[in-house]
């Protein structure tokens, strides 16, 4: 054993092992003795809050798709990640969140910065919290943690660890282990689903976020087409998992009971691949599936297959299945096509102003590369977004999983560090309200920092429009702090460092807009709109 063999320095070769060298973390007090001296061939993503470390590390992992590594402060830094951690979870996204805990011989005593049973904190939204026995255990942690995170269901995990486990004498770790990733499905059950979708007069098909997490986009186009049927998209998608442009795609499924029970009525059979069996919200009563509907689901996640409320579910990798399926469901060429989403398109008459939000979206439909990549928190306007600005690539949509919001500011930079560690050069542009722009804005100085060319189009509407098209719903007048006045997005950008401009028109806006694609650094572009009300 040498002088610098440590628990530091064995656990950052088992880091380095597992390719696991970009941190994203807000260091603390109690983490500096892990950061330390930091290696030259490790990368720290600094945030300005531990809520965006979180939603940065959650993207990055999904577009590199392997785990990423967190650090953040003892307790208040768990604390301020947990809105984001829910994010992830629901997403299935590997991460390693690690904080640091007092000295060892202090913890007894209640310390300042001492992390009170450390593992319960973030436990409901991790697949695995633990805190090391003892240091010697440090290392291995990490391997579990890894194996952990990848088995799937994906999902985040969590490590305390004390401050001074870091220096103790370790002679190394050399119990490095690879775990599988996917599980197939049971061959006789996905026989059975075969036969029933064959046997379909009328099939839909649903696919959810899992679908374009496994790589199955392409299986996913194939299958659709050989059964001839009806795609839609998954309620509250965090992920698109099928070309939006398709004739077989019919749009959103919708997200009430009575609203997706509607939209499915006249299909004999369902069937939800990738995706929970439904994603509801808000509740507007109704029949779960209209009469004379089956529902099938195939999903990775055994906790999603158990909470469908209706329907027959078969566990296994989405990918893996709809590949399987392909080779034995019957072609279906007799069906009849059916009727393509209606996209209407429509315009004022005469530009308004403030723009309404399909002029917006209209203008960005003219600019927008064909490559760009779509990270959205326009919570009132994504029904515009997949009628004017569908996605039509593998990859290239992301939102958050969960019903907060404040991810996608911090996720839109994830992306951009992800396309840079893989060597893509994609466009990355960041929809998003003026209202979710607050939760998060500080972001945009870790964008500008590493020059990430990110295109945020913010939505200045004044308003958090969502919320008021709920109290419409839920009859709940006179809501108080639903008005956003006076906020200076594009000052505020430019005081984090970034390029900035406010922009009246749809010209104005092509026009920074194509301005911002090539200026190398981050911009924010500030866009007046009227509020809209949201499809719900």
């Amino acid at each position: 054993m040498t002088e610098r063999s440590t628990v530091r320095s064995v656990t950052y070769d088992l880091l380095r092992t597992l390719k696991l060298t970009t941190v994203f973390g807000n260091p603390g007090s109690t983490e500096q003795t892990f950061l330390q001296a930091f290696p030259e061939d490790f990368t720290y993503v600094l945030a300005l809050q531990e809520a965006f470390v979180i939603a940065m590390a959650d993207a990055f992992a999904q577009v590199t798709r392997r785990p990423a590594l967190v650090n953040v402060h003892s307790s208040a830094g768990v604390g301020n990640a947990v809105g984001n951690l829910v994010a992830a979870y629901q997403g299935n996204t590997p991460l390693i969140i690690t904080s640091g805990q007092q000295h060892r011989e202090l913890v007894i005593g209640e310390p300042y910065l001492g992390n009170r049973e450390a593992t319960t904190l973030p436990k409901l939204w991790v697949k695995w919290s633990y805190e090391p026995a003892r240091a010697e255990d440090v290392s291995e942690a990490f391997m579990r943690a890894y194996a952990e995170a990848l088995q799937p269901p994906a999902g985040p995990v969590y490590l305390s660890i004390p401050m001074d486990d870091w220096k103790r004498p370790l002679s190394g770790f050399t119990r490095v282990r690879t775990v599988s990733d996917r599980i197939a499905p049971d061959a006789r059950r996905l026989r059975l689903i075969a036969d029933r979708i064959s046997a379909s007069r009328r099939p839909a098909l649903v696919f959810g976020p899992e679908v374009d997490r496994a790589c199955g986009w392409d299986a996913a186009v194939a299958l659709a087409e050989k059964l001839r049927a009806s795609v839609y998209g998954a309620p509250l998608l965090d992920r698109a998992s099928f070309p939006e442009d398709r004739s077989l795609f019919r749009g959103p499924l919708g997200m009430s009971v009575k609203t997706i029970s509607d939209r499915l009525a006249g299909h004999d059979l369902v069937v939800v691949i990738g995706a929970e069996a439904f994603r509801y919200y808000p509740y507007v009563p109704g029949d779960y599936l209209p009469d004379g509907t089956e529902l099938l689901q195939i999903t990775g996640n055994p906790g999603v297959a158990a909470a469908a409320r209706v329907g027959d579910s078969l566990l296994g990798d989405p990918a893996t299945a709809i590949e399987l399926l392909l080779d034995v469901v019957a072609e279906g060429s007799a069906r009849t096509a059916p009727e393509p989403m209606a996209r209407p398109r429509e315009l004022p008459q005469t530009p308004s102003s403030p723009l309404t939000p399909p002029e917006v979206y209209a203008a960005l439909s003219r600019v927008r590369p064909p490559d760009a990549v779509i990270v959205n928190e326009s919570t009132s306007t994504m029904a515009q977004q997949v009628e004017w600005l569908p996605t039509v690539r593998t990859g290239s949509f992301f939102a958050t999983a969960s019903g907060g919001i404040g991810w996608a500011t911090p996720a839109a930079v994830g992306v951009a560090l992800g396309d840079r560690e893989r060597g893509v050069e994609r466009p990355v542009v960041g929809l998003i309200g003026d209202g979710s722009f607050q939760y998060s804005v500080q972001a945009i100085w870790t964008a500008a920092r590493h020059n990430l060319p990110v295109v945020y189009v913010v939505m200045r509407n004044q308003e958090y429009s969502i919320l008021k098209s709920f109290a419409v719903l839920e009859e709940t007048p006179g809501v108080p702090g639903l008005d956003l006045p006076g906020l200076d997005i594009a000052s505020v950008a430019r005081g984090f460092g970034c390029r900035a401009v406010d922009v009246e028109t749809t010209g104005d806006l092509e026009r920074e807009f194509k301005a911002a694609l090539t200026a190398g650094t981050t911009t924010v572009i500030v866009v007046p709109t009227q509020p809209q009300k949201a499809m719900l």
